[in-house]
């Protein structure tokens, strides 16, 4: 059934079809220069160009010493796009984020005034380093600007500029001195990104390009205005309902004392995915399709884009941390024995029974 193609996707104007060719042009050229800088880490950054197209915003979760930094401000330097690192530290404030009001006087008249000055979050790409670094209070700083695009100041609102993206970096290793993220802050985060070891020979060749002289010479392929439009040739492609609804039952089946659930669920889960999910789900699989020429959407992309959408909104019990269970876990579960067929899956999915994952 994926493989039909929706009748919508014949009915694509020229213009979209000469918009999803620039992306696929641009996505191309993005790769080449990152990779000048960058060596490997190829999914990351499908799912973080994946991510801006869908004007989503994203956490990188890995330990220290993978580049997570360079190269999210590679990225930045390709797309011509302002870029702001803030390190979150114990002592920062939420107005070290968002920008202050300052008084300023006119030397002339001697009047004063009230004058807002903007903090680093205004601008198109936004890395918030270590954010499990700092209290919730100044965490709660990023949400406005993550979900309404804008920031409050002495109850005046001020506009971001768009595109708008934030990109925040964790490290799973140490939890001395951290702030777990709030659940309501992780689920504005559209994905949660892995970013793994590099394997031997990908080691080799970044030790020996980062103890050489030469610097790479990047150039810039998109403009903030080419990533607006692409944004929105992104929510234009057409989506199945058969394909709605199988994104639409992942995300129901992890929400424990709400029907029916697999056992995997009812055993290792304490909170699931709330509604937000399924919306990014679609937008993912939408910017995949995309970003692979393709004007439709097939389950196939939502099966991929599962683990990275999913794995911060599903809240583990006790129970799965005893038996080493993780999110990841169930959701392979969950996409390995969901049915795509173009039927009500609550129903298709009453009663089923799904094995608990070996334990690691």
């Amino acid at each position: 059934m994926d493989e039909v193609r929706p009748k919508s996707e014949a009915s694509a104007g020229a213009d979209d079809v000469a918009m999803v060719a620039k992306l696929n042009d641009a996505y191309a050229q993005i790769r080449e220069q990152v990779r000048q800088v960058i060596v490997g880490q190829d999914d990351v950054i499908e799912l973080l160009l994946l991510t801006l197209f869908c004007e989503g915003h994203a956490i990188l979760e890995g330990v220290p010493g993978l580049a997570k930094t360079l190269l999210v401000s590679t990225l930045a330097q390709t797309m011509s796009l302002s870029f702001s690192r803030i390190q979150f530290t114990p002592d920062l404030m939420p107005s070290d984020i968002t920008g202050t009001e300052v008084i300023e006087e006119d030397k002339g008249t001697g009047t004063r005034s009230l004058r807002f000055v903007k903090g680093p979050v205004f601008a198109n790409v936004v890395l918030a380093d270590e954010i499990n670094r700092t209290p919730p209070k100044t965490q709660s700083a990023l949400l406005e600007a993550m979900q309404e695009r804008q920031v409050t100041a002495a109850g005046f609102p001020h506009k971001l500029p768009r595109p708008f993206f934030v990109l925040a970096t964790q490290n799973p290793i140490e939890q001395e001195g951290t702030y777990p993220l709030p659940e309501a802050q992780l689920d504005r985060f559209m994905m949660k990104i892995q970013v793994d070891y590099p394997s031997e020979e990908e080691e080799l060749q970044i030790v020996r390009m980062t103890t050489a002289p030469a610097e790479a010479s990047l150039r810039r392929t998109l403009g903030g205005r080419d990533i607006i439009e692409l944004q929105q040739v992104v929510r234009r492609v057409p989506c199945a309902e058969h394909v709605i609804r199988f994104a639409m039952a992942l995300v129901r089946q992890t929400r424990v004392g709400k029907g029916e659930v697999p056992s995997i669920v009812r055993n290792y889960v304490a909170w699931g995915a709330g509604p937000r999910a399924s919306q990014f789900l679609i937008l993912a699989g939408k910017a995949r399709a995309v970003l692979n020429g393709r004007f439709y959407v097939s389950t196939d992309d939502i099966r991929w884009a599962a683990k990275p959408v999913l794995r911060h909104r599903i809240l583990t019990n006790f129970n799965a941390e005893a038996d080493g269970v993780r999110a990841d876990d169930i959701i392979e579960a969950l996409v390995k024995h969901t049915p795509s067929e173009a039927v009500h899956l609550d129903e298709k999915m009453a009663g089923r029974v799904f094995a608990s994952p070996p334990q690691s």
